[in-house]
């Protein structure tokens, strides 16, 4: 469909109306809490407030492959932070993130605490203070953060644009949707080239540039985003669906996707995740359903 009324933008916006779409009651042109509310803290040295998004699962997943290597300074509490609510704008959780966008890490390890926002950011303090899924060479380093910041700054034509005008707008128009299309398509196309060479992102090595790129573009053609899989036609990026699957069988990934899952088959949610043996209370439900 193509906008048969175009729209004149005014000299001065104003916001004035709900825009509408699915996330149209927590969009806001002002930052800050709009209601007081403390978020809960538990045992562990991490404290994570997040949502099973792709941005939420980037962390959950390198927090389970931390763990899976032995890492107990990566033992965490997930809390679950309920965007559609607007858990996001309690004072608790702004305190953390001032820009009231999941997740939010705090790191209580120490004598102080630490925050940490931005996916991309708790990825690699994480990573740096284990020691894991980072490159040590000089160029192999620069290599992996640069993929890193690659996909935080592409991954919103994805969602903010191709995945809203797609799934989430109240109208249907043809430019925007084209245009995000267009450039997911041309993003596929930079993994895809790229995964022509190498097991995976930055070479042989599995790294921080991975989780967080995977949660994206590994899940976008796996068929978990936005319904999207055939419209974008992504089975013909054959080096980017080889690296997807392989990084979708491990059992650290299949544990984070759990994480604060609040959508999707009901075996695959685990709302709040406050110990390892969560998994275990989980698989016996899945069990005790099947009978």
């Amino acid at each position: 469909m193509t906008d048969a009324t175009p729209y004149t933008p005014p000299k001065v916006w104003t916001w004035d109306a709900e825009s509408g779409g699915e996330f149209a009651k927590i969009n806001r042109p002002i930052a800050g809490p709009t209601h007081d509310k403390d978020l809960p803290v538990g045992d562990h040295p991490l404290q994570l407030y997040s949502l099973a998004t792709p941005n939420g699962v980037k962390v959950t997943v390198l927090l389970e492959e931390l763990l899976a290597l032995g890492e107990t300074g990566a033992e965490y509490d997930a809390w679950l932070i309920k965007i559609t609510d607007g858990d996001q704008f309690g004072s608790g959780f702004v305190g953390i993130n001032p820009n009231s966008k999941i997740p939010a890490l705090v790191d209580r390890s120490g004598v102080q605490p630490i925050r940490v926002f931005e996916s991309g950011a708790i990825l690699l303090y994480l990573a740096e203070k284990c020691g894991k899924f980072l490159a040590a060479d000089p160029a192999d380093r620069a290599e992996m953060l640069s993929w890193l910041f690659w996909q935080m700054g592409s991954a919103p034509y994805l969602g903010g644009g191709f995945g809203h005008f797609y799934a989430y707008a109240p109208e249907k128009w043809q430019y925007p949707i084209d245009r995000f299309a267009m450039e997911t398509k041309r993003q596929l196309d930079v993994l895809d080239r790229n995964l022509a060479s190498r097991d995976f992102i930055t070479g042989p090595d599995y790294t921080i540039a991975d989780m967080a790129i995977w949660a994206w573009y590994g899940q976008l053609v796996l068929g978990r985003l936005y319904g999207a899989g055939e419209f974008l036609d992504v089975t013909s990026y054959k080096n980017v669906v080889r690296w997807a699957e392989a990084i979708d069988a491990r059992p650290a990934v299949q544990r984070g996707r759990m994480v604060n899952r609040t959508f999707g088959e009901p075996e695959m949610q685990l709302h709040e995740r406050h110990d390892a043996g969560d998994f275990d209370t989980k698989t016996q439900d899945k069990l005790e359903a099947a009978e």
